[in-house]
């Protein structure tokens, strides 16, 4: 598969379930403060922004700017529109490997943001219909085309994503400790509040909401699982397999980040979750630029200017 294919399948996984995920952790700071009145908006926002990871930030942020930010922003590489907007060019790069359905799928996504459907939307229904749509794309992606090297290219793109912003939302929760509901919140803009309940009960405790989210083994939105899918999308994609060791940098990254998650005792993990989830966001722009000098020679990234990759 010619590099420039391969990079632009990756980034169409990366950007799509990006522009998702940014819904997904936007959604917990609207629900924040719907369930505690007494949370500061201004300051709200501005914690937000800078777990995404959006620099030059300052001063207070009205709630309108921040959801203009973070939905129809073309400077802003993190925003709902910009990320549709990279997934479409991608595709639109890699048109003869894309399945039609998933292009028209795409292509009508971005049309409707970018047409500002989501600002005659109520906000929560916006980005409820965005999650929706990027659930949609990436099931036209998993049911229309080959998985072939270039489907496990859009998988590891979407794999890798997932982690960092997996780790950002609950960094997210992590530091609103002071709400009750913000880990709850935080089930519920992942989809796993049914699936936490059938395992843990009705009660939602911060420390058992925090070890579901990170190491969960079937849980699909759970970081362990995350960089499990990462590792066999890039399993598929190496030539042959060695006897001992790993030929390829991005494997031991994600590799030895797995299992320091699954087997450091979790009350230590816990107890240092901020820490644990920075390090998630350096092993993905580690494993991001490893990918990149393997299978992309010569071919510039695009990068997330500000906290992550």
């Amino acid at each position: 598969m010619l590099s420039r294919i391969a990079e632009s399948l990756y980034w169409i996984g990366r950007y799509v379930e990006r522009a998702e995920d940014t819904c997904r952790i936007l959604d917990v700071h609207l629900q924040l403060m719907v369930d505690d009145p007494s949370t500061d908006p201004q300051e709200s926002a501005t914690t937000l922004l800078a777990v995404l990871g959006m620099p030059g930030t300052t001063g207070p942020v009205a709630p309108e700017e921040l959801l203009t930010m973070l939905q129809y922003d073309h400077t802003s590489t993190c925003s709902v529109l910009a990320s549709l907007e990279g997934a479409r060019e991608a595709a639109r790069r890699a048109r003869e490997t894309v399945s039609p359905e998933m292009w028209e799928s795409l292509n009508a996504t971005w049309n409707a943001v970018r047409a500002g459907q989501l600002r005659r939307m109520r906000p929560v229904a916006g980005l409820t219909y965005v999650r929706e749509r990027c659930a949609l794309i990436a099931g036209m992606a998993d049911s229309t085309m080959s998985h072939d090297e270039g489907w496990h290219f859009l998988r590891l793109g979407r794999a890798i994503e997932r982690v960092d912003m997996s780790a950002r939302l609950m960094l997210w929760a992590a530091v609103s400790r002071r709400s009750p509901s913000a880990w709850n919140n935080a089930l519920r803009a992942c989809g796993a509040i049914h699936a936490f309940r059938r395992t843990h009960g009705a009660a939602t405790l911060d420390e058992d909401a925090a070890e579901f989210l990170l190491v969960d083994r079937l849980f699909p939105r759970s970081v362990v699982y995350s960089l499990t899918m990462a590792e066999s999308a890039l399993a598929e994609l190496e030539p042959g397999s060695l006897r001992s060791g790993f030929d390829s940098e991005a494997l031991r990254i994600l590799g030895r980040a797995r299992t320091e998650l699954e087997y450091e005792p979790l009350s230590e993990l816990l107890t240092e979750l901020p820490e644990a989830l920075a390090r998630l966001q350096q092993v993905c722009i580690s494993v991001d630029a490893a990918i990149s000098q393997r299978y992309f020679v010569g071919a510039l990234s695009p990068a997330w200017t500000g906290g992550g990759v």
